[in-house]
């Protein structure tokens, strides 16, 4: 989901507990506080005592065949119809064997909560009765592989998560985009008074005043760190801010291969141009380059282009126009990349595709790590017809791995394969 600062609805939550009194302490503390004295946060606590049978109050009973005590059924669900007290309602049971928490589903609870009350309960001992989870329970979350005494601290972890995407509840909205795993990446290091702490002195660039350095700093920093510590976080992790340069797309219609593997140059579709020019366009591609040696067909895609840009396509489709504006041509790969050099000043490093196995090619995932290290522009090298010949293989820095679908068939048109590319390296919602 997309997260802005407009006026959302009022997240509404409810926490069951037998410990009602360390709930209630974390939430009257600090930015999650203020919150909900704001009325930013609607959240309730409900304490599972009072809703237990007999003088002792008893909410819990030895486990049947053996083992610790278990949170009995009735109560629970006694507290839970007050917790939600008619409200349309999500609940949601904290255990070691629930579905990992990450920023991504902490976005999708916060979406849940404003149109349904969430409600947290809490298990204690040996858990609770597995007949409560079946009848009631929506989502089972777990805050890592170990087991803690109770539900409460996950919870409120939840909860604290929740809120820091509720606009007003964290005083700037945009320190909470640039959080850990908000953009999938880490985030970048932090520092304070004084400028020299024994020896170990804050960096010069957050010294300098040069704020477009700085964002360069905190960006690099942040890629480093996550390429060092948290590897596996780039499968889902949009890297383009990251980059030092930018990210170029080439679809070659000459040298490419025809169906029976002899040199030829293609002609261009119209559906390549808009397709392609729309994913560009969608994920940041600083242009899209079509390199053909045919100076009529170079002609006809200006000419499809103009029509977009200053035509009546422009009045028809604004945003068609706005992606055929990325469109450029080039008369071989050789200027395209001469082109982007003299852009940048720096070479491309070049990534080419194909759906042929090939001795040395690189995972997607190796390749987007590269780049990210690369500290150059990259442009992505995709073929028409059957793909592209040796030459133009052996050329680039790198060849990527066949795009797979975990069958033998691999047959995408290059639009496909496009779209499929810039989503590995550059999506991550």
């Amino acid at each position: 989901m997309g997260l802005s600062e407009t006026d959302p609805p009022v997240p509404r939550i409810s926490v069951v507990t037998a410990f009602p009194n360390i709930v209630k302490g974390y939430l009257s503390s600090s930015i999650l506080g203020k919150g909900i004295e704001r009325g930013l946060l609607d959240v309730s606590v409900v304490d599972l005592r009072g809703f237990a049978d007999g003088s002792y109050r008893q909410i819990d009973d030895y486990s049947y065949g053996g083992g610790g005590m278990v949170l009995m059924a009735a109560p629970l669900e006694s507290a839970l119809e007050s917790a939600a007290d008619g409200e349309d309602r999500y609940v949601i049971y904290p255990s070691p064997q629930g579905r990992p928490l990450c920023q991504e589903l902490i976005e999708d609870l916060l979406s849940i909560a404003s149109h349904r009350r969430l409600v947290f309960v809490c298990g204690h001992y040996e858990g609770v009765d597995e007949r409560f989870v079946r009848k009631n329970v929506d989502m089972e979350i777990s805050i890592g592989d170990f087991v803690i005494t109770g539900g409460e601290l996950p919870s409120l972890a939840t909860i604290d998560a929740i809120a820091r995407l509720v606009p007003g509840v964290v005083g700037s909205f945009d320190s909470v985009k640039e959080d850990s795993f908000f953009s999938g990446m880490l985030d970048n290091p932090h520092y304070t008074r004084p400028e020299d702490w024994g020896g170990d002195k804050v960096p010069d660039t957050l010294l300098s005043g040069d704020h477009a350095a700085i964002n360069r700093y905190r960006r690099r920093e942040a890629a480093g760190r996550t390429v060092s510590r948290r590897p596996e976080l780039l499968a889902k992790a949009g890297i383009m801010p990251y980059l030092e340069c930018g990210v170029y797309v080439l679809e070659l219609h000459h040298p490419v291969l025809d169906r029976n593997g002899r040199k030829s140059t293609t002609a261009i579709t119209g559906m390549d141009l808009h397709d392609i020019a729309r994913a560009c366009r969608t994920y940041g591609v600083r242009k899209f380059i079509v390199v053909t040696p045919l100076e009529s067909q170079r002609e006809l895609i200006s000419e499809v282009v103009s029509h977009w840009i200053t035509g009546y396509g422009a009045e028809f489709n604004p945003d068609r126009a706005d992606a055929m504006k990325g469109i450029k041509t080039a008369s071989s790969v050789s200027r395209a990349l001469d082109w982007i050099n003299g852009k940048e000043h720096r070479p491309p490093f070049v990534i080419a595709a194909t759906a042929r196995e090939r001795t040395g090619s690189l995972s997607w995932l190796t390749l987007k790590e590269t780049a990210l290290r690369a500290e150059r522009p990259v442009a992505f090298m995709f073929g028409t017809g059957s793909g592209l010949c040796e030459e133009t293989l052996d050329s680039a820095d790198a060849v990527m791995s066949p795009i797979s679908g975990g069958q033998i068939y691999n047959h995408l048109s290059v639009r496909s394969a496009v779209s499929i590319t810039l989503d590995r390296f550059f999506g991550f919602r």
